[in-house]
């Protein structure tokens, strides 16, 4: 995906429904790897693994995974405007390190654009993040 085909993140509440399929396309509940631009310049960003939670008409909705520790700095990153909420480890990092997604800021995602899937999250934990979702959603 090129920066200028970047349609701006998703900001209403998405309709948030687990549902991986073994058919080797991106579905919610998936952790694959793409390009996610960066917030406050979307002409920049980096490859990561982002989980997708949903679809918006073509594109897919995303959230960005990271593997930094954002307990210690969870005030910090409030005041910002962030919310993290862990995940546990997954095959999508090969460190088996644990990791956090950001619950506030939901990415579009060109199908085209994912490169790999990572790994399927249960419907457990896909229901924690789709309720600190709705929930980030309803305070902003």
């Amino acid at each position: 995906m090129t920066a200028a085909a970047y349609a701006g993140d998703y900001l209403g509440v998405p309709d948030l429904a687990y549902a991986p399929r073994d058919d080797g396309l991106p579905d919610p509940g998936e952790v694959v790897w793409t390009w996610v631009p960066y917030e406050e310049d979307h002409t920049l960003g980096k490859d990561r693994p982002v989980l997708v939670i949903g679809h918006d008409g073509p594109w897919l909705l995303a959230l960005m995974l990271t593997s930094k520790d954002h307990d210690r700095d969870a005030e910090q990153e409030a005041r910002q405007g962030r919310h993290w909420l862990d995940i546990g480890s997954g095959a999508w990092d090969r460190r088996g390190r644990p990791s956090e997604v950001r619950v506030d800021r939901i990415i579009r995602v060109a199908p085209a654009g994912v490169r790999r899937e990572g790994a399927t999250l249960t419907a457990e934990r896909f229901a924690d993040v789709a309720a600190a979702v709705r929930a980030a959603r309803t305070a902003s």
